[in-house]
């Protein structure tokens, strides 16, 4: 059979977002967490992230919302991404992070986001973490001993989130005959 296959531009350059901020939080969670952070798997399409990754306890929410400052920091530093293959020796003088402890040939490919997060990848990637547009924890969770999920989405999938939230807020606003602002006070009655 002829087969024709095309690329669906959209939802590729969705994905490379989302791909890309798996990077930058795999860098924030390191720097707030620890060095002993390493991805434990993930899954990144078009609509969201999943970033599994190894440490003994739940991320406290200051630590949540360190790690997604960080990663907004990032996105907002607007770093150049290249990619380069390498000799894997030249590749680890560079610092460049391999993932998974997988084994590797003698040239790697690697994927730098300035000099912020420089890993092992062979995936889709934009070319400035400006690109990415903004980013949202939306869960975080113990999947097994030892290793914890972050959910996150990317872009104009926060814009909706947010006004998601609005809109919960001034609908329980409304039923509780408050204003927003002192929402808080009036719920806690």
């Amino acid at each position: 059979d002829v087969c024709k296959l095309t690329v669906d531009a959209e939802k590729r350059r969705l994905t490379e977002r989302n791909h890309s901020a798996t990077h930058l939080l795999q860098k924030a969670l390191t720097t707030v967490l620890g060095p002993h952070v390493h991805q434990a798997g993930s899954s990144v399409n078009s609509e969201r992230l999943r970033f599994d990754f190894n440490h003994m306890q739940a991320v406290t929410p200051d630590e949540l919302a360190e790690v997604e400052r960080l990663v907004n920091e990032a996105i907002s530093a607007e770093y150049p991404v290249t990619v380069k293959e390498l000799p894997i020796d030249e590749a680890k003088k560079l610092g460049a992070m391999a993932i998974f402890g997988e084994k590797y040939g003698d040239i790697v490919r690697v994927v730098s986001m300035g000099d912020y997060s420089i890993e092992f990848c062979g995936g889709t990637h934009i070319d400035n973490t400006g690109k990415v547009g903004g980013f949202k924890i939306i869960s975080e969770g113990g999947i097994a001993a030892g290793v914890r999920r972050i959910e996150a989405i990317t872009g104009s999938k926060v814009i909706s989130y947010l006004e998601n939230k609005e809109a919960t807020i001034s609908t329980v606003a409304a039923a509780l005959k408050s204003s927003e602002s002192d929402l808080t006070r009036k719920a806690a009655q």
